[in-house]
Formats: structure tokens, sequence, C-alpha cells
């Protein structure tokens, strides 16, 4: 079974206050699950259409373990906090075998 990647590109932070309650109860939420952050924090450098903004990338071990993480109580309890705090575009990928 392929690995897969959760990738988290923050277009616009709205609401430090409620971008630092969701991180409080994700980060836990996201390793309890099994996943490993790579990355995150601000681009180092972009280019073409890329965009100096906050990203992470996590490792799960298959799309499977992402998408239970990202459908699990604990999670949507934390983006329940996060609401429209932040403008981001999420995307599972899966790593080529």
């Amino acid at each position: 079974m392929a690995k897969a990647y959760w990738i988290a590109a923050y277009r616009e932070i709205h609401d430090e206050e409620k971008l630092a309650a969701y991180l409080k109860l994700a980060g836990p939420e996201i390793e309890a699950s099994g996943g490993k952050f790579l990355a995150r924090g601000p681009a180092a450098k972009v280019y073409e259409a890329g965009v100096l903004q906050r990203t992470t990338v996590i490792e799960f071990e298959s799309l499977d373990a992402a998408i239970a993480l990202h459908d699990s109580p604990g999670y949507q309890a934390a983006l329940k906090e996060l609401g429209d705090g932040v403008t981001r575009d999420l995307r599972l990928v899966e790593a080529i075998e």
C-alpha cells in the first residue's frame, strides 16, 4: 500500500487565535493517528505562481489512514476550533510506488 501525503497550503490566516486553538488540538490527533510531520511553516522559496505562505506536509502510511484521521471525531473537533480562521487548500496525495 502506498504512503500518502497531506499537504495544506494556508492561503490566508484570518484569525491567529483560532489557528492556535486548532493547532493545539490537531497536532496530537495527527501524531496519534500515525501522521509524521515532514515540513511546516512558511515557504522558504517560491517559483512560478507560488505564494510565500504557511505550508504543512504530513506523511501517513496510507491514504486510508489520512482520510480516517481527517474524518475522526478528534480532528473534527480541531476543525471546529479553526472555523473560519483560515482559508486553506488541503490535499491528500498518494506516493508513487
